[in-house]
């Protein structure tokens, strides 16, 4: 379905900015990336009540044999090297069922991160996986994670084409075309905020610095911007940080428990949101599972945390139409 960011937008800002307590104030208006102009959405509150709306976002990818994340880098120059291919193999064939079994059990919403390759290139998984979570919002991330990123460097119209063809491909695997935009191994330039807004896209995770959601006015159209923090990504926590489960379990609960004392120490404050990234590869494992479901049944039980999926943040703010 395509869909553009909603007119609503203004009116919600003009209506806000006379009573909340803005952190964004002193965040600059022109995005340093693409210098269009970036307008913060105040949110007052989140559905019933809510000051903080959390996001689980599971990153559903393809490398291709030899490619993808390592967690034995001292085995990496190993041809073949089995056991890290074993370790993205285990992600894909068991952890993403897996994950989409837990948020199904706990009625947790759930969005979905997806390379365009991945359906058909397993499409058991994929079949499997969809059936646990029939109405998750999909979220277009490119082709694949390794070989055919976005073509960075080539022009406004190449990235254009490469947008078009992901939202096919996955539209023609899952039955919807996407209405958000992950870029692929979350590199992308100053292009590629115009690029998504020309081929239909809403909403992209590829805002990394702020508590709240903005809209970014580009010349093909407004893109609405999703919080999506660099040091809750799991993978980042994990695999590059080399922190262990536990560990990522405890920056979850301490980065949303903060948010939550800051707005209950200052009920003017504006609502807050944080799309969080998951990854199979951390996630999907026995004891990653454990320490997600730990994290879930803590946010479940705390009354200014709102558990939702990226649609659903966009609808609250009156951001989609």
């Amino acid at each position: 379905m395509k869909r553009k960011a909603s007119g609503c937008f203004a009116a919600l800002v003009i209506l806000s900015t006379g009573h909340l307590l803005s952190p964004a104030a002193a965040q600059d208006t022109i995005d340093a990336v693409t210098g269009f102009q970036r307008n913060p959405a105040h949110v007052a509150a989140w559905p019933g009540g809510k000051k903080v709306a959390v996001s689980f976002a599971l990153f559903v990818e393809a490398f291709g044999f030899g490619q993808g994340p390592v967690f034995r880098p001292d085995l990496a120059s190993r041809n073949p090297d089995l056991v890290n291919e074993a370790f993205r193999e285990y992600a894909i064939h068991w952890g993403i069922a897996r994950v989409g079994r837990l948020f199904k059990e706990l009625g947790v919403p759930l969005s979905i991160v997806l390379n365009a390759e991945f359906p058909e290139k397993y499409p058991l998984v994929w079949k499997e996986f969809r059936a646990t979570q029939p109405k998750a919002p999909i979220i277009a991330h490119g082709i694949n994670n390794t070989s055919q990123l976005l073509p960075l460097g080539r022009g406004l119209a190449e990235q254009k084409a490469y947008i078009r063809r992901t939202l096919d491909v996955i539209a023609g695997a899952a039955g919807a075309r996407p209405g958000g935009w992950s870029s692929p191994s979350v590199y992308s330039n100053g292009d590629t905020m115009q690029a998504i807004a020309a081929e239909g896209i809403t909403y992209t995770l590829d805002q990394m610095d702020s508590d709240i959601v903005s809209r970014l006015e580009t010349p093909d159209g407004p893109v609405v911007l999703l919080p999506y923090p660099v040091v809750t990504v799991d993978m980042g926590q994990h695999l590059a940080r080399m922190k262990t489960l536990v560990e990522v379990e405890g920056v979850w609960l301490d980065y949303i428990s903060e948010l939550t004392s800051e707005a209950r120490a200052d009920p003017e404050r504006e609502a807050t949101t944080v799309v969080i990234g998951i990854h199979p590869f951390v996630v999907g494992t026995p004891d990653g599972a454990a320490a997600l479901r730990r994290v879930l049944m803590r946010f479940k039980t705390d009354d200014a945390v709102w558990l939702t999926d990226t649609e659903s943040i966009l609808n609250a703010a009156n951001l989609i139409k």
